[in-house]
This record gives C-alpha cells, sequence and structure tokens, in this order.
C-alpha cells in the first residue's frame, strides 16, 4: 500500500489482519473495523497463527493479502516475565520482528502496540514519544526490543502505539477486578503514589483506526486517554460510576503491594505526535469510563 503524502488525511479502504484478536485490543478492533463496510478484517489468535512462526505467518498473508496488519499479541505476564524473559522476548520481539519482515515482503503496513514499560517511570512530566526508552523490568525490556525490531525492519511502513493502563470489555483488567471487590469486600485498598492515564480499549481501538485512515508518516504514538490519576483515584471513579460509596477505597502506597516486577511510579504519556499529525488526541479518562460502563463493561 502507498500512503498518502503526511497530513493528507484520507481515508482509505483496508484489508486488516488483527492479531491477538482474542484479548480486550484486538477484539474491540475487529468489532469496530466489522461495522466499516469499506474494509474488510481477519482477527487471527493463537492457536492459528503463531506471529512467532515465519511459516504460518506467511501462511495467513497468502491467504488474506492484508495491507495493513495490528499486532495486539504480546506477552502481557508482567511479573512472570521476571523469570521467563527468554519466553517474553520470544512473543514480544520476535514476533513483531517475524510480522514486520513480512509487511516489508508483501508491502504492508504495521501497527505495533507497545507500552508505557518502555520507560523508567520516574519522570515528572509526560514522556514525549521521542523519549529514550529506560525499562526497569523483563517485561518493559521485551517490549522496547519489539520496537526496535519493528523499527529496523520496517522504519517507513509502521507505527509504534504505546498505551498505559488498558481496560475493556473483554478479557481480565483492572477494572473488572475492581467490580468484583466491591461486590465481595467491605473496602478495598489501592495505592496513591502510581500516577498515570486509565485507557479504555474502545477509545484506543478508535484512535488507531483514526491514524490509518490519516496515514501520516511512519513514527511513535502515545495513545492514553486524556488526564491523569492515580489507581487509588480511578478505583473511587469507578465506584462511583456504579453507585457504590468511594469512601470504601482506602489509600495506601506501593510498599504496601511488593511485586516480583516493579510498577513505573509515574506513566503518563504525552501526546503531541496526534497534533503533528493532524489528529485530535484521545478524550479525558473519566469520559471513557462512563462510556465503558454504557458500552456494557461488567466484572
Amino acid at each position: 500500500m502507498v500512503a498518502p503524502a503526511q497530513g493528507e488525511g484520507c481515508s482509505l479502504a483496508m484489508r486488516v489482519i488483527v492479531t491477538g484478536a482474542n484479548g480486550q485490543l484486538g477484539s474491540a478492533l475487529v468489532a469496530l473495523l466489522s461495522a466499516r463496510p469499506a474494509d474488510s478484517v481477519l482477527g487471527v489468535d493463537l492457536p492459528e497463527v503463531d506471529i512467532t512462526n515465519p511459516v504460518s505467518v506467511a501462511a495467513v498473508f497468502d491467504s488474506f493479502a492484508p495491507d495493513v496488519v495490528i499486532n495486539c499479541a504480546a506477552w502481557t505476564a508482567v511479573d512472570d516475565a521476571e523469570t521467563k524473559e527468554e519466553l517474553a522476548l520470544h512473543v514480544n520481539a520476535e514476533g513483531p520482528r517475524v510480522l514486520a519482515a513480512q509487511c516489508a515482503v508483501s508491502d504492508a503496513w504495521l501497527v505495533q502496540i507497545s507500552t508505557d514499560y518502555v520507560f523508567a517511570g520516574d519522570a515528572t512530566s509526560p514522556y514525549v514519544e521521542s523519549a529514550a526508552g529506560d525499562p526497569r523490568s523483563a517485561y518493559g525490556r521485551t517490549k522496547l526490543a519489539g520496537e526496535v525490531a519493528v523499527l529496523s525492519e520496517l522504519p517507513s511502513c509502521s507505527y509504534i502505539v504505546r498505551t498505559a493502563w488498558l481496560y475493556g470489555l473483554q478479557g481480565s483488567n483492572f477494572v473488572k477486578t475492581m467490580l468484583k471487590f466491591e461486590k465481595e469486600r467491605e473496602s478495598v485498598s489501592v495505592v496513591t503514589d502510581q500516577i498515570g492515564q486509565p485507557t479504555y480499549a474502545g477509545d484506543l481501538a478508535a484512535q488507531i483506526i483514526a491514524l490509518l485512515d490519516a496515514r501520516p508518516a511512519a513514527g511513535i504514538f502515545h495513545a492514553t486517554n486524556s488526564g491523569q490519576c492515580s489507581w487509588f483515584e480511578f478505583t473511587q471513579a469507578i465506584f462511583t460510576a456504579i453507585g457504590a460509596d468511594p469512601a470504601r477505597v482506602l489509600p495506601t502506597d506501593s510498599a504496601a503491594f511488593v511485586r516480583p516486577a516493579p510498577r513505573p511510579a509515574y506513566s503518563v504519556l504525552g501526546h503531541d505526535a496526534w497534533a503533528a499529525a493532524g489528529i485530535p488526541e484521545m478524550r479525558d479518562w473519566r469520559e471513557a469510563l462512563t462510556a465503558a460502563f454504557a458500552d456494557g463493561l461488567t466484572a
């Protein structure tokens, strides 16, 4: 596919493969793309397609002939990656490399989904898209390696889309866990010293499609809902949204929840690349949370 000039902003009919289609972002992308009459979408996941296997990837490319691939497939078990980094690296770096190499052969674009974990999480202002990666966890290292692989194999026909604090209608996520705890517990303790941007998978899917429609030059984009909050504030908002008493959410700090993998203390991502591309940034996280419940988000 030949991209329109940067800023031209025209919408093209697309043939899109979504990998990791059973996950919360992949399923949202398949649903939105399926509702667009001009587009054709194929959602794939294990075991039918293994992104780390060149033969498996080539076969699905041959049968569907995509002009865009959105890679939502990933090792996302953050804590397990600390003791299984080689396995996580195989999925999170070798998989994107295989996809990017096949896209180069097939003249297709690749959208690689990445994460705030590529940064140290010790900043005091939003991370710009050009900030150097400095991951503190095995998961972050493997995701950064995936970015490097894609940019090496497919520098002019790829988008790196970093997101954070993702939740959606499918799969397990923080919102669903808090909804479950609200039913089961008198109170729930949540940390106040980790700051980020809750991001609704439905909004992220729509933003990725807007990016593909506009088709600016290849580059890195931070795709999170606007605004920022702590996990504590996010949980209070969740309780309020369902009519529960937010006073049942109690403040604590990260010292009370020691995990194998360090969590970034500051995960706020800047959105300058959207303005440069002439694409509006995503709406405030509070509006997105309200929309998620309206869309049927439940525990």
